[in-house]
């Protein structure tokens, strides 16, 4: 059979599977199951059907061939056939465009050439937008400009209208985050016009313009403020932000002293990014004392950096002590990211980040939704810098003191802001690299058989769950504790493939003499109530320091002497925290 004809027969067999993928009683579980089959590496599409990939043994050899017909390229050239298919095409509309945004490039590839194709709808054009922004795509301003002028008017018509060209957006955001997206400035006056628009995607447009980094258009955003609630102001201050403009700064402090709005968080966000400025606010504060502490905050109008001060230190024991940083460098954080491209939501993921750089994706810090952790990239050494600088007194850490923290001070002071228990524990841990012994596939496998025949989680993999890389876990939830389920993961700050066995050898000789050398883990408790019906809490940390001495500990079956350092309040209490510290305090 020559290769032309193998070709062939393959894309008829691709096109073929798809379209039963389509016509299947449940299409977005068949055609991820049709998209996974390909994959080498686990997928987690945006929908929580997550089929079982088939046993390599039930598979077609030629499936494994490095050319097999179910690479991205032929189902996204297969997708790209039938959507221009009109009956195909009205039939499938929405699952199509959801699965090209599944397939990486090659479905980059189709979205822009279907894009550019002028037969289709104004409806097509939004769905394939909708795809296009959610992939982050930069589209030709010249295709926006003209899809501009064929945006529909109020009320549906499609044919171009005699509006103002700002008005013929009002209906399309797709196209609004599109422009946004384009890194053309010509566009910023079609969004500026939004603005004034209660009937216009105007949080939107303002997040565009801080994309495109208009900063023509700082102080209009900034200016109307008092104007938009709800979201639309949430996204009008981290447009503030995306544009790094101090001009608005003067803004946000007049808002804070004239608004009387209970909900300041977003507007003191954004002092903090926008001036350095990050000044502490009395722990546990909600609501009402929350807003009271924040307009004090900034009631003088201060916006210059203090110097680093650690502060209100108390060692009520050997192994617990608290104490707050007030101006932190924050180079170690859990930081909001930039807004996903045609998301409702203009804060949602947050990232472990060291220096700026993003570590860990963390999630949403919705507490209905499942946390989850996912490796993204490895700091520029700057965990290994301030692991040295922590060292000298962790060879044999016993029971924390004073003097202690007085010394690691200018460490501390590289912290965010805020509150912190430091606890000096005794975790049972071990290393795991089999996703499916994991605490984070194995609480889903749990949740599973607790719903029986309601489970939403049957079908998932342990693979979709992973955090990407090796990690610590406790051997069993925390004991003792009032939420059923206290899971305990702690994750390398650097690779672990670069872990020197020698050093481990020495570190497990040590250990053999009954020495208990410490690591050093930045933490939280994370509290969730997954759906509403599954109460789940997490003891999350990234190891500082000591790495090869956890790996050590790991292969002993030795408890690990684990200097704790956590900040309160970021999606958990001090409650969780002392549960631990009943649990594994050291000498407790």
């Amino acid at each position: 059979m020559n290769g032309r004809t193998r070709d062939t027969e393959d894309h008829d067999t691709v096109r073929v599977r798809l379209r039963a993928a389509l016509h299947a009683d449940d299409p977005w579980t068949a055609l991820h199951a049709l998209n996974t089959d390909r994959n080498d590496e686990p997928n987690r599409p945006d929908r929580p059907d997550r089929p079982e990939q088939p046993d390599k043994q039930d598979r077609p050899d030629h499936l494994d061939r490095p050319d097999h017909p179910d690479r991205p390229g032929r189902l996204a050239e297969a997708a790209e056939e039938l959507y221009r298919s009109d009956a195909d095409r009205a039939a499938f509309r929405p699952y199509f465009s959801h699965f090209l945004r599944s397939l990486g490039e090659p479905g980059d590839a189709v979205l822009r050439r279907l894009l550019a194709e002028p037969a289709f709808t104004a409806e097509d054009r939004q769905d394939l937008l909708k795809a296009a922004v959610a992939r982050g795509l930069r589209l030709p301003a010249a295709l926006l400009r003209s899809y501009a002028e064929q945006a529909p008017a109020p009320g549906g018509n499609t044919a171009p209208t005699d509006a103002p060209p700002a008005r013929g957006l009002v209906d399309t955001p797709e196209l609004v985050d599109a422009m946004g997206l384009s890194g053309d400035l010509s566009f910023a006056p079609r969004l500026g016009a939004l603005l004034a628009d209660p009937t216009a995607p105007r949080g939107r447009a303002a997040l565009a313009l801080g994309r495109l980094g208009a900063r023509a258009w700082t102080e209009p955003i900034a200016g109307r403020l008092c104007e938009v609630t709800g979201l639309d102001h949430t996204a009008f201050v981290v447009a503030l932000e995306l544009m790094g403009d101090p001009a608005a700064v003067p803004h946000l402090l007049r808002w804070l002293a004239e608004s009387g709005e209970p909900r300041v968080y977003d507007v003191h966000h954004a002092l903090v990014r926008l001036t350095g400025r990050d000044p502490l606010l009395p722990e546990g504060a909600r609501g009402a004392e929350y807003a009271a502490a924040v307009r004090a905050a900034w009631a003088d109008g201060r916006t210059e950096r203090a110097p680093v001060a650690v502060r209100d230190l108390v060692v009520e024991s050997g192994t617990r002590a608290r104490f707050s940083v007030d101006g932190g460098a924050g180079r170690i954080r859990v930081a909001y990211d930039p807004p996903s491209p045609g998301s409702t939501w203009p804060r949602w993921n947050r990232s472990l980040t060291f220096d700026g750089k993003p570590l860990y994706r963390v999630g949403s810090s919705c507490d209905t939704c499942e946390l989850g952790l996912a490796l993204l990239d490895w700091p520029d050494g700057e965990a290994a810098r301030i692991a040295d600088r922590m060292r000298g007194r962790l060879a044999c850490l016993d029971r924390l003191d004073a003097a202690l923290f007085t010394e690691w001070s200018p460490v501390l002071g590289e912290l965010a802001t805020g509150h912190y228990r430091a606890l000096l524990l005794d975790l049972p841990l071990e290393r795991v690299s089999d996703p499916a012994r994991s605490w984070w596939y194995r609480r889903v496998a749990a949740r599973a058989e607790a719903d029986g025949d309601d489970s939403a989680y049957d079908d998932d993999r342990p693979g979709d769950y992973w955090p990407g890389v090796a990690h610590f876990q406790l051997t069993a939830p925390v004991p003792g504790g009032r939420v059923p389920f206290t899971y305990g993961a702690l994750l390398p700050s650097q690779p672990p493939q670069a872990l020197d066995p020698a050093t481990i050898a020495r570190h497990t000789a040590a250990m053999a003499e009954g020495q208990r050398p410490a690591a050093v883990v930045l933490g939280w408790i994370d509290d969730r109530y997954v759906e509403a019906r599954h109460e789940e809490r997490w003891l999350v940390g990234a190891v500082l320091d000591g790495h090869h001495r956890l790996a050590a500990y790991a292969a002993a079956g030795v408890p690990a002497r684990v200097l704790l350092i956590a900040r309160v309040g970021a999606g958990g209490g001090p409650e969780g925290l002392a549960e631990v510290a009943a649990a594994y305090g050291h000498g407790d």
